[in-house]
């Protein structure tokens, strides 16, 4: 059997701040040998990935997750060390410990239980990358494309980020909404400010074109979904002159958005805007979109019914169904299968003196356990 707080703090032990791995997918792949997974590394880039299947029989559940962590910050601000794993007063503090190593030793954990229990009656997989808090193009994004490229079958896949929200167990997500981020690049002529018929100046331009993008009402929310939103991010001259007008300005968008719309059809308005507020003008926009994701969402039906009931057995209360959130790797999974996503509590994820209490690590074992159980019974 594994200890989950003892293969957590394993896992925690190895700084792998992305893209370093720093041995943490050696440790993972260990444990999963050992249990009778057949493991295949499968790299991109500088990433390391890992994919891992227990049983050739369907249905196939699977988790999902990632080694990686972010950067610390100030390390003196930590009342232990980031990568010390110290246990104190029954929290244990590290960076990972919530997002999301402690989910990654969880679900081991209660695979370990679920196959010596003889409940596996199918197979349990896990998807596993090193590449979740970064640019994410050499991880599950590249995994997934190269399982379906294989036929491999999925059947159903929960992702062990920390989805709850004040206590454990109260929140799992069942769907998020996409991002899209948008640079925008206006060139005009530089020249002197007394003679504007000289030049042709991109400020106004900008600003007119983020004011007919923010006065955009999206849409007032979808099934599930909060209304679509637009921030821009960053507004760019770098002109230190008070006489010369500039010859570019630039700004940085982005839209969190919901299934209302699609990364492209985002895309298609800004254009059609900046060349509206091109017309007549002595210079250029250039529109410049990157989708890191788009808008699901697993419908409510047997599978989220089973997850709420394992999550019940342990702490008897139901979840709360929640699409709330940024993005994660759930967004590159639901190509293959439906994905819901359980975890911690995640208020200290990110944080200096990031840490979980080691009941709820066992606890979070006791859910994957049960939904193991459950998901064999019922499929």
């Amino acid at each position: 059997m594994i200890d989950a707080v003892t293969l957590t703090r394993e896992l925690v032990r190895r700084p792998s701040v992305t893209p370093a791995d720093a041995g943490a997918m050696d440790v993972l792949q260990r444990e999963l040998e050992a249990l009778g997974f057949a493991c295949r590394r499968m790299k991109f880039g500088e990433i390391e990935n890992l994919y891992a299947r227990y049983g050739n029989q369907r249905p196939n559940l699977c988790f999902a997750g990632h080694t990686d962590v972010v950067p610390v910050g100030d390390a003196g601000a930590w009342s232990a060390g980031p990568f010390e794993a110290q246990v104190v007063d029954d929290v244990l503090i590290g960076r990972g410990a919530v997002d999301m190593k402690s989910a990654l030793a969880a679900f081991t954990a209660a695979a370990a239980g679920a196959i010596a229990a003889g409940k596996v009656r199918g197979s349990l997989s896990l998807l596993i990358t090193g590449d979740e808090e970064g640019v994410a193009t050499h991880g599950t994004k590249k995994v997934v494309e190269a399982l379906q490229a294989e036929g491999e079958a999925i059947d159903h896949c929960i992702v062990g980020e920390p989805t709850s929200a004040e206590s454990f167990g109260d929140m799992v997500k069942i769907g998020r909404r996409g991002s899209i981020n948008v640079d925008i690049r206006v060139d005009g002529i530089q020249g002197h400010v007394a003679y504007p018929q000289r030049a042709a100046n991109p400020v106004p331009v900008l600003i007119r074109l983020l004011a007919r993008l923010q006065d955009k009402v999206l849409d007032e929310g979808y099934t599930g979904f909060q209304p679509s939103n637009l921030e821009v991010t960053t507004i760019d001259v770098g002109n230190a002159a008070t006489n010369v007008i500039p010859a570019a300005a630039r700004a940085r968008l982005n839209i969190r958005f919901n299934p209302a719309h699609t990364g492209a059809s985002l895309a298609a308005w800004i254009e059609g805007e900046a060349k509206a507020v091109a017309e007549g003008f002595k210079g250029t926009v250039t529109v410049t979109p990157q989708i890191s994701g788009e808008a699901f969402l697993t419908e409510p039906g047997p599978f989220t019914d089973l997850i709420c009931a394992a999550v019940r057995d342990v702490t008897g209360a139901d979840p709360e169904l929640s699409t709330t959130g940024g993005t994660s790797d759930a967004r590159f999974i639901r190509a293959l299968c439906p994905v819901v996503e359980l975890g911690l509590v995640g208020k200290t994820m990110h944080a200096v003196d990031e840490r979980a209490p080691v009941a709820e690590i066992r606890q979070l074992q006791q859910v994957y356990e049960r939904l193991i159980a459950r998901y064999f019974e019922a499929m």
